[in-house]
């Protein structure tokens, strides 16, 4: 089992989750964790090297500038639909990473058994 693997693609389930959590429950705890835990599986992305790597960081970063902005208009401007509003994009954006983590897997598992 790559533990590594295992490892980027618990952070980002558990962005998506927390994420989700927040749109839930929006109060400004649960979107600083989703933004914290999304930046944890950005900084694990870095280091991937396959053949999706550059979409997985991609779609990561994309996140990341869903979720810091939202944090931000909820903590200063109080503006909480906006908030719900880019936390649905980083949900999206998660969820396209986790295909793209599924293709990958796919992928790789195709050339162990040949």
């Amino acid at each position: 089992m790559d533990w590594g693997k295992v490892t980027y693609i618990f952070f980002s389930l558990m962005s998506l989750t927390t994420t989700a959590g927040f749109i839930y429950e929006p109060n400004a705890v649960a979107l600083f964790l989703a933004a914290g835990v999304n930046v944890i599986s950005t900084i694990l992305k870095i280091g991937v090297k396959n053949l999706l790597a550059a979409e997985l960081l991609a779609s990561s970063l994309v996140a990341d500038l869903h979720l810091i902005p939202a944090f931000m208009v909820l903590t200063f401007m109080g503006d909480e639909r906006l908030a719900i509003a880019l936390a649905i994009g980083a949900i999206v954006a998660n969820l396209f990473s986790i295909a793209l983590a599924l293709i990958e897997s796919a992928k790789s598992q195709d050339k162990d058994v040949y």
